[in-house]
């Protein structure tokens, strides 16, 4: 699939009307008083003919896969992962801290919200609470650590909206992008998780491999009729030709990592995203679709 950088704008690109000047949890940026009246229709445009930038206008197909250039990252973050996991659980930990601040800022800016600093925050300070809780407690209670650090975090994410004295649309946007990027940032702590069950440091370095093979495969130029399928087998043939784990369990692992690297590669390729949102959620995306079904095969192969 080719990297159609030709569709990029100059800048971030065009977002809602409540998204560029604003930040979750927060009233817009900038605000000192109550919440400014929308923008009148074309407002946007002018700021930015102001400001020198003529808005780009796109057609085609809202579908941008973000290419090589995101693949090669994602696939260097998934081999200090399958490092850290070798090494150890404090090292893995530490390497997992890194793809959750990466999905946490990724996953506002796929969602237009941006700057969005104190939701990316509350984010990523969620999944290093679970990353610690999992790593102090013990691995063998993993689900309960996690439930419990998301529930609370939720919460808390709820309780900061209070104070949100923006329109009822922007809270609820607000709300909405920071408990999705909470949940789905201390869903990567599955890769720690998953080291509590015999052999799953094998399954977690299986997993990760498979994920690279399949996201560089998925980025050739290749049909999408074929494309699919070449990156499937290919992350399949990673689990076996890795040789970490059985055979059968080695393929199967490596599939459904490959499978939701996938899912994840789809997402941050909606929606006519920018080079930002390809270098954070096309990266990571990818790595964190697939920690929670490495903990689960892992737990169902291997356990």
């Amino acid at each position: 699939m080719t990297d159609n950088h030709d569709w990029y704008a100059p800048g971030p690109g065009p977002l809602p009307a409540h998204s560029h000047d604003s930040t979750a949890v927060l009233p817009p940026v900038g605000d000192e008083g109550p919440a400014a009246p929308a923008p009148a229709p074309g407002g946007r445009a002018a700021r930015r003919r102001q400001a020198g930038r003529t808005p780009v206008e796109r057609t085609g197909s809202p579908i941008i896969a973000p290419g090589m250039q995101p693949a090669a990252v994602t696939a260097a973050l998934a081999l200090l992962l399958m490092g850290g996991a070798l090494l150890g659980r404090p090292a893995l930990a530490a390497a997992a801290v890194l793809l959750q601040a990466v999905t946490a800022a990724g996953w506002f800016r796929l969602n237009g919200m941006w700057p969005a600093r104190q939701g990316i925050a509350l984010a990523f300070l969620a999944g290093v609470t679970a990353e610690v809780a999992v790593l102090v407690d013990g691995a063998d209670n993993a689900p309960a650590v996690i439930i419990g650090t998301l529930g609370v975090w939720l919460l808390f994410v709820l309780v900061m909206h209070l104070r949100h004295q923006g329109t009822p649309e922007e809270r609820l946007s607000s709300l909405t992008a920071t408990a999705a990027s909470t949940l789905i940032t201390v869903l990567a702590t599955g890769y720690l998780a998953a080291t509590a069950v015999p052999a799953g440091k094998d399954a977690v370095v299986t997993a990760l491999a498979a994920v690279a093979v399949a996201t560089l495969a998925r980025a050739l130029p290749l049909p999408g009729v074929v494309s699919v399928p070449v990156a499937l087998a290919a992350a399949a043939g990673s689990g076996i030709a890795l040789g970490r784990l059985e055979t059968a369990d080695g393929a199967l692992i490596a599939l459904v990592a490959g499978v939701c690297a996938l899912i994840g590669l789809r997402v941050a390729s909606y929606d006519f995203p920018s080079r930002f949102v390809h270098f954070t959620a096309g990266v990571a995306l990818p790595l964190t679709a697939a920690a929670p079904a490495v903990y689960v095969m892992a737990r169902a192969l291997l356990g």
